[in-house]
């Protein structure tokens, strides 16, 4: 997944709007007007890089010639106690832009690193990581960038990408195989549908359907091996998506049941902002 520059910069414009709102009182006190700087950004533990060209847009929404020079790109590892980019321009700027840049990359990379983590526990299987809506409101598509950026893979971004019929919706519509036929007519043939499933009860209504994703929804080990088998027997092309709590410590035995996804809501709703520095010296 790629971000658009015309996006980067519309996130970077809002997201500074935000904590600048009337104005840097502090810089705009102490800093004079012509002053230069230049600012080295340090990693203060190991991470997956995501986000460096998002901070470089929220300084350049301020002044469009700060430079920015780094040797490293998104989805790079960094040490602890490298210093992996420089940038130098307006000393009042750099100042103004820190919180927002830094925040944004901080976020981005500690989604981008503990995702990195998951895949790295399932290599060797066919499963892939996939992320949930569990995201961060307004930072929905950068947060997804950065699940990308560890290796893992993005499930819908929004109500419009396709159809998931979910408990509330096949308790409303009196049944599984009953919601998977009225989403099958109402959407177009080339729309794929996935539905929730909870037990084995409502699988056999999803495999008789037809549906052409499945998701079991909070089974356990002993469950989803069982689903398992019975879609593969029954309907050896359906995608099988596994939907359960899973931590670092589980989520090989889940990928080694035999599912093709895994989707963990963790790798947004509980990834821990990285540790970045920025050191700021005049020129």
């Amino acid at each position: 997944m790629e971000l658009d520059s015309g996006i980067i910069f519309a996130y970077a414009s809002d997201l500074l709007k935000e904590d600048l709102g009337r104005g840097d009182i502090t810089t705009q006190s102490i800093v004079r007007g012509g002053a230069r700087a230049r600012g080295r950004f340090l990693a203060k533990q190991d991470f997956v890089l995501c986000g460096l060209e998002i901070a470089e847009a929220v300084f350049s929404t301020l002044d469009a010639n700060i430079q920015l020079e780094s040797r490293v790109y998104d989805g790079e590892l960094i040490s602890a106690g490298s210093e992996f980019a420089i940038i130098e321009g307006p000393a009042a700027v750099l100042l103004t832009a820190e919180r927002t840049a830094l925040n944004l990359m901080q976020r981005l990379s500690g989604v981008a690193t503990l995702t990195r983590e998951f895949v790295n526990r399932i290599t060797g299987t066919e499963a892939r990581i996939v992320d949930t809506a569990g995201t961060t409101p307004g930072l929905r598509l950068l947060e997804k960038y950065a699940v990308t950026v560890g290796g893992g893979y993005n499930h819908r971004f929004g109500l419009d990408d396709g159809v998931l019929i979910k408990d509330n919706h096949i308790a409303l519509a009196g049944g599984v195989r009953r919601a998977v036929e009225l989403a099958r007519r109402a959407v177009p043939h080339l729309m794929k549908i996935e539905v929730q499933v909870g037990n084995q009860s409502q699988l056999r209504e999803a495999i008789a359907a037809a549906a052409d994703v499945i998701m079991l929804d909070n089974m356990n080990i002993a469950e989803i091996r069982e689903s398992v088998a019975l879609i593969r027997t029954q309907r050896p092309g359906v995608t099988i998506e596994a939907s359960v709590g899973v931590s670092l410590e589980t989520v090989r035995e889940v990928a080694e049941c035999g599912v093709d996804l895994i989707s963990v809501a963790a790798i947004t709703q509980s990834a821990t902002a990285v540790e970045i520095s920025l050191k700021t010296r005049p020129l």
